[in-house]
C-alpha cells in the first residue's frame, strides 16, 4: 500500500499566507478521488486541503501533478490512475483528455446518469435549502452521435504555409486549440460535413483576420454552415424555423420528451393558462399549446418573438401569443387569473433577473416550472420563490447532453397560498 509523501499535512492548521498551498509546483501525489466537481473534475483532500483533477472518478485512487495552488485548493493533472473505479470505461475518442469539450467518457453510462442525479439533489439541498426526492436523470436515446449543432475554433497562422488546428480548446486552456478531424458525440451528418468544411478553411484562411468560430448544424435543410439562415427543427409534431446560429437545443434525440415533460408540469393542478418567460422560438409555448385555453410567450429577442408567431400560425396553432418584452416587465401586460395560470421559465444560464422573480412573486402564479441548464443558478433561483410560499413538488433532470457534465433540470413548484 502506498503512503503518502506529506504525513506532516494533517498536522498543518494554518496555511503559509505567502505559499498556503502545502504543496510545490509540479509536485507529484497520491490522492483519493471522494466526489465530482460541477465542472466534471474529480475532487479529493489531502490533510483538509482539497485537490481537484479532470478524468478522476469518484473511488479511485491516483497520482496527481499538481500545476495551481490557489488561496485554498490546488489544481492537478492526472499522471497515473492507481486503483481505477469499477464504473471506469474506454473512452470513445481518442482526443479525450485533451479535448475539453467531454468530461465523461471514461465513466459508464449508468453511473453518469445516477451522478447527476446526485448533483441535482446536492444543488437544491447545498444551495436552495431544498430536501426534495429527485427524479431518475432522463437518459437520452442516444449516448454519441447526438449532437445536431457543434461551433470548432481556429486561430490565423502567421504564415500562409503554416498548418493549424480545427477544433476545441484543450483542456485547461484558454487559447490553445487541439485538431478535431471528427466528433462522436455530434451526429452523422455534421461528421460527414465536418472534412469538406475544414477543407475550405485550409485552403482560404487567409481571408480571416484573427481566425474564427465555424457553425455546423443539422437540420432539415441539412448540415447548415449559415448562422443566418433560416432553418428547421422537428420536434414531435412541431415544425419550429429559427435561424441556424441563434439558440436552440442541440439534441433532437430527447427534445421530444423533455419539452412534453415541461409542458405535462406547468399544465396540473388546475392550470388553465400559461405565460413562457424567455419563449425563445416557441418551443415550450407551441408544445403546451393543446394543455392551455391561452399561451402567452415573451422574449426580449424581436427577432425570436417573429420567429415564434411565424411557427405558430405554421404549426395551425391559434391560442398562442407572443410578446417583446424584457421577462422581468412581462406582468404588467398579463390578464390571465393567477389562480388558473403556470408560468415557465427557462433563462440563461446566468439564472433569473431578481426583477423578474420578484414580479413573478407578486403575481403569485398557481405553479411554476423552472427549466435551466445550470442547476445552481437554479437552486440559488428558488430561495425567495419558497421564502414566498411556493414548495417544490417535483425535480427531473434530463441528459440533454451524455458525456458532458451538462444537466438540464427541470423543477416544478405550487404556491401553497390559498386562492
Amino acid at each position: 500500500m502506498s503512503t503518502h509523501p506529506h504525513p506532516e499535512i494533517g498536522l498543518r492548521k494554518v496555511p503559509d499566507r505567502f505559499n498556503p498551498s502545502p504543496f510545490a509546483y509540479h509536485e507529484e501525489i497520491e490522492i483519493e478521488v471522494e466526489t465530482l466537481t460541477n465542472l466534471g473534475d474529480g475532487l479529493g483532500r489531502v490533510g483538509g486541503w482539497v485537490v481537484m483533477l479532470p478524468f478522476a472518478l469518484p473511488g479511485e485512487r491516483v497520482l496527481a501533478r499538481i500545476w495551481h495552488n490557489a488561496n485554498n485548493f490546488s489544481r492537478a493533472d492526472l499522471v497515473r490512475i492507481l486503483r481505477p473505479s469499477p464504473e471506469r470505461v474506454a473512452p470513445h475518442c481518442a482526443l479525450f483528455g485533451v479535448c475539453g469539450g467531454c468530461q465523461y467518457q471514461n465513466f459508464s453510462a449508468a453511473a453518469q446518469l445516477a451522478w447527476k442525479t446526485n448533483t441535482v439533489g446536492d444543488l437544491l439541498h447545498r444551495i436552495g435549502g431544498v430536501k426534495v426526492a429527485v427524479n431518475p436523470c432522463h437518459a437520452s436515446p442516444r449516448a454519441y452521435f447526438y449532437r445536431s449543432k457543434i461551433t470548432p475554433h481556429f486561430q490565423r497562422p502567421r504564415d500562409k504555409s503554416e498548418t493549424f488546428p480545427i477544433g476545441f480548446l484543450v483542456v485547461n486552456q484558454r487559447h490553445k486549440i487541439v485538431d478535431v478531424p471528427a466528433c462522436p458525440i455530434a451526429t452523422d451528418a455534421i461528421n460527414a460535413a465536418l472534412p469538406g468544411v475544414r477543407a475550405q478553411i485550409f485552403a482560404g484562411h487567409d481571408r480571416f483576420r484573427r481566425g474564427a468560430t465555424l457553425l455546423l448544424r443539422e437540420t432539415a435543410e441539412g448540415v447548415v454552415t449559415d448562422p443566418r439562415r433560416v432553418v428547421t427543427e422537428k420536434v414531435g409534431a412541431l415544425h419550429l424555423r429559427f435561424p441556424a446560429g441563434g439558440f436552440f437545443q442541440n439534441n433532437p434525440f430527447i427534445l421530444p420528451a423533455f419539452a412534453e415533460y415541461a409542458t405535462k408540469q406547468a399544465s396540473a393542478e388546475g392550470c388553465h393558462f400559461l405565460i413562457d418567460a424567455y419563449c425563445g422560438s416557441g418551443l415550450f409555448a407551441l408544445t403546451a399549446a393543446s394543455r392551455f385555453e391561452s399561451v402567452l410567450g415573451v422574449e426580449v429577442d424581436p427577432a425570436a418573438v417573429r420567429n415564434a408567431t411565424e411557427n405558430a400560425a405554421a404549426n395551425g396553432i391559434a391560442n398562442c401569443h407572443f410578446l417583446a418584452a424584457s421577462a422581468e416587465h412581462i406582468f404588467a401586460e398579463v390578464r390571465t387569473p393567477a389562480a388558473r395560470t403556470a408560468v415557465l421559465l427557462d433563462p440563461p444560464r446566468r439564472g433569473a433577473d431578481p426583477a423578474f422573480l420578484q414580479q413573478l412573486i407578486a403575481y403569485n402564479p398557481r405553479r411554476i416550472v423552472y427549466v435551466s441548464c445550470a442547476p445552481d443558478t437554479q437552486a440559488r433561483d428558488l430561495k425567495p420563490l419558497l421564502a414566498a410560499n411556493y414548495t417544490v413538488t417535483d425535480a427531473q433532470p434530463f441528459d440533454l447532453f451524455p458525456q458532458t457534465r451538462h444537466i438540464e433540470s427541470i423543477i416544478t413548484l405550487q404556491s401553497e397560498n390559498r386562492f
